[in-house]
């Protein structure tokens, strides 16, 4: 009994002290963060979210005439199936190949896809320079938020953003709740978060993947375009490209801001029309959305030196690269959220899941090289 006692004591005293730094330190977000303990693919019933309107007449996939028939090999099966795959979706000339689900999901089954938001940020960055709200990637950050337009800060331009080398001391971690990230993703207060940074690099010097590069971007968008992010994709991508659900994209709050760097929730299919979309050069039914320019530089290798010293050849404007075939580029989200666009073989492959390898193949996740050769193969 008295060795119960202390440890009732410790308990209290424990999260006392937890509690009061949580407050006197305006980080009350770590009771969200401390309650849920981990992100997780249905996160979107525990934050606030915007609705991106589907299209008012849809365009389904037509099913292949081998629909379901093309190779599968049970290598690959076994492999996402360790990996708490819930959907996967393969396309290829328009229409659908293979899918298959797992747990209980299906086709029209809402999934969070994380990063793979910040692909689909990056889309509408060119869409608003194509519109003129911005002028080109080279304009500053510090024309549309006030806090990057004095000191050091003033030299950070849109690019360097798109291609995460802003020089801002971001810390991209996932498993330190007092991380800035995790802020981001359980906070109440993205603009606080997002631009209460300061510069360590020379922007455009260093390319360190940064949640906090994207966000910024998504601020930019609501500013210059006078809609939240959900209303601006349904406008430029969701309803034009005959999206068949209403997707749901994660805020900080009631009337707050969008979630750019992660939180875009959808299903398969639907997440599919963004790899067209992008197979389709920028373009919807011809119509460009975004520049040719600006939709090249978006899956080219941006080339700026990593953390090893290696030129960066596997990241272009929020867009994932197979350094392994330079055509191949990818959404990439952390439990292994993917839109694989593969131009040779008209083909794109969707896969949701609850979890992604931590090997890498020359910076691919092990079950993308297996979808990649799954594809090219087919």
């Amino acid at each position: 009994m008295r060795i119960l006692k202390w440890l009732f004591i410790v308990l209290i005293v424990v999260v006392g002290a937890f509690s009061a730094y949580a407050v006197l330190f305006d980080q009350t977000y770590l009771f969200k963060a401390a309650y849920y303990n981990f992100s997780a693919i249905d996160d979107y019933t525990i934050f606030e979210n915007n609705k991106v309107a589907k299209a008012k007449e849809d365009k389904p996939w037509p099913l292949a005439t081998t629909y379901n028939k093309n190779a599968y090999p049970d290598s690959l099966n076994n492999l996402l199936e360790d990996l708490s795959t819930v959907g996967v979706l393969m396309i290829k000339n328009d229409s659908i190949l293979f899918e298959k689900y797992w747990d209980g999901y299906s086709d029209s089954s809402l999934s969070g896809s994380f990063s793979v938001a910040k692909s689909i940020t990056s889309i509408l960055i060119g869409a608003a320079i194509k519109e003129g709200k911005i002028k080109s990637v080279e304009q500053r950050v510090g024309d549309f938020i006030p806090a990057f337009a004095v000191g050091d800060k003033a030299a950070v331009k849109i690019k360097d953003l798109l291609t995460m080398s802003s020089g801002t001391n971001w810390n991209e971690s996932y498993w330190n709740p007092l991380a800035v990230t995790a802020e981001a993703y359980y906070g109440a207060d993205l603009m606080k978060t997002a631009t209460d940074v300061k510069m360590v690099d020379q922007p455009g010097s260093l390319h360190k993947y940064k949640s906090g590069d994207t966000q910024l971007l998504g601020l930019i968008l609501e500013k210059v375009t006078g809609k939240k992010l959900s209303e601006y994709a349904a406008e430029k991508l969701w309803q034009p490209l005959g999206a068949s659900n209403d997707a749901l994209w994660s805020t900080d709050g009631p009337n707050g801001n969008t979630k750019a760097f992660c939180c875009f929730n959808t299903n398969t299919r639907d997440f599919a029309r963004i790899g067209k979309f992008m197979l389709d050069s920028g373009k919807i039914n011809g119509v460009s959305v975004i520049d040719s320019a600006y939709w090249t530089q978006s899956i080219t290798a941006c080339n700026i030196k990593d953390a090893k010293g290696l030129a960066c050849n596997y990241y272009g404007y929020q867009w994932w690269l197979d350094p392994q075939h330079p055509e191949i580029f990818y959404a990439r989200g952390i439990l292994g959220q993917y839109i694989i666009a593969i131009p040779s073989k008209k083909i794109i492959i969707v896969r949701l899941a609850h979890k992604a390898s931590k090997e890498r193949v020359q910076t691919v996740p092990r079950e993308v090289r297996a979808l990649i050769n799954w594809g090219l193969n087919s």
